[in-house]
């Protein structure tokens, strides 16, 4: 007699089955890997990832829009600031990771908050060096629309 616990083990059982071997079809390249061993009783390191640090600017374009944005972003050993000139919206940046060639980003709105009568939602930012510009990706919902936006900002 099936039960809906045994109904859900066999599902689980089944699921891990189908995924184990995709696993080990691509196992992770050395660049996917984040922490490096170090001797018992030191703290493994995070990557550092790109050299990102200083003043960038330039313009967003955003998927549906016709007209790009002015975009600023600070980087410094005190943190990240983004600025968003015409849309009078400031935002406060956490890193959260960091690859090889990537650094990933949560953005806070601390000024001009949508849900605050203002016009920028809070969001998601990579950012990769590209020569001596840096490339950025956006990402963020607002009231079930997904907002995408992009663009190649230069060292002021």
């Amino acid at each position: 007699m099936w039960t809906p616990i045994r109904a859900c083990a066999l599902v689980s059982i089944l699921a891990i089955s189908a995924i184990a071997p995709a696993t080990a079809q691509f196992p992770p390249s050395p660049e996917d890997t984040q922490t490096t061993a170090e001797p018992k009783g030191k703290k493994a390191t995070v990557s550092a990832g790109p050299n990102i640090t200083g003043s960038w600017t330039g313009e967003l374009n955003q998927i549906g829009s016709q007209s790009p944005y002015q975009f600023e972003l600070v980087i410094n050993a005190k943190g990240a600031q983004t600025r968003y000139p015409g849309l009078d919206c400031t935002g406060k940046l956490t890193r959260v990771g960091s690859s090889k060639t990537y650094a990933f980003f949560v953005e806070a709105i601390t000024r001009g908050q949508v849900d605050k009568g203002g016009r920028c939602p809070d969001g998601t930012i990579t950012v990769a060096r590209q020569g001596d510009d840096l490339a950025l990706g956006w990402f963020g919902s607002v009231e079930g629309n997904t907002i995408v936006a992009y663009g190649t900002l230069k060292k002021k």
